[in-house]
C-alpha cells in the first residue's frame, strides 16, 4: 500500500478522529520520573513530542514545560517545567540504542537545549524524513493523516501547559501527539519505507 503526497484540509476533516487510550502517566517528581526512565530505557523505539505554554505578545518566551514520551501502550507526561531537564532525561535523548520519534523533533531538541546541552543521538524527524519519500505536506495533523487515516485533535494546542494541574483533555492531546509518532514510524518500518534518518 502507498500513501498519497499529499491531502487537503477538507479532506483531513472527513477522516476519524485518533486518540490514544491507554494509561498517561503524568510525572510530577523524581521518583515518578525514574520509575518512568527505567520502562523507557527497556523500549527500542519512542514517540516524542513537546508542549510549552503559549506566547501571545510579542517578545514573549517561554521554555518547554512538557516532554512526552511514548511506547506502543502507555505515554510519559514528564513536566519539566516541575522537575526540570535532569539528567536521567538526558541519559534517553543521547541514547543510540532507543529510536527517538518525532515531527518537528529538530525544533523541539534545539528549544530544550536552550535549558540544557546536550547531544542527541538516534533521533528522527518526520517532518526531515516524509519529504525524502515525495511527501509535499507535512506537519503532524497532515502526516497523520497520510500515513494512519486518521485525524489529529489541535484543540488543547494552545492551553497553557504550566498549569499547576493539566486537564484530562491536556492529557490526552499530549500523549496522542506523541503515541501517533510512534505508530506512524512502526507502520512506516513496517511497509519498508524506513532508513535510519538520524538528526
Amino acid at each position: 500500500m502507498t500513501f498519497p503526497l499529499s491531502i487537503t484540509k477538507e479532506a483531513i476533516a472527513e477522516l476519524p478522529l485518533i486518540k490514544f487510550d491507554g494509561p498517561i502517566h503524568v510525572i510530577n517528581n523524581h521518583k515518578e520520573m525514574f520509575r518512568a526512565i527505567k520502562k523507557l530505557k527497556e523500549q527500542g523505539i519512542v514517540g516524542f513530542d513537546t508542549e510549552k505554554k503559549p506566547t501571545f505578545k510579542k517578545g514573549q518566551y517561554h521554555p518547554t514545560a512538557l516532554i512526552q514520551l511514548s511506547t506502543a501502550t502507555e505515554v510519559f507526561l514528564f513536566r519539566i517545567n516541575k522537575i526540570g531537564l535532569h539528567d536521567d532525561l538526558i541519559t534517553l535523548f543521547e541514547s543510540d540504542k532507543i529510536t527517538k520519534i518525532g515531527v518537528g523533533m529538530r525544533a523541539d531538541i534545539v528549544e530544550l537545549k536552550r535549558i540544557r546541552t546536550f547531544t542527541q543521538n538516534n533521533c528522527i524527524d518526520l517532518n526531515d524524513l516524509m519529504p525524502t519519500l515525495g511527501v509535499k505536506k507535512i506537519g503532524i495533523r497532515n502526516l497523520v493523516a497520510i500515513i494512519l487515516e486518521k485525524r489529529v485533535s489541535k484543540n488543547q494546542q494552545v492551553s497553557n501547559w504550566e498549569n499547576a494541574e493539566l486537564t484530562r483533555s491536556q492529557q490526552q492531546y499530549a500523549a496522542t501527539d506523541a503515541w501517533v509518532c510512534y505508530e506512524m514510524y512502526v507502520l512506516l518500518k513496517k511497509r519498508g519505507y524506513i532508513e535510519n534518518e538520524n538528526l
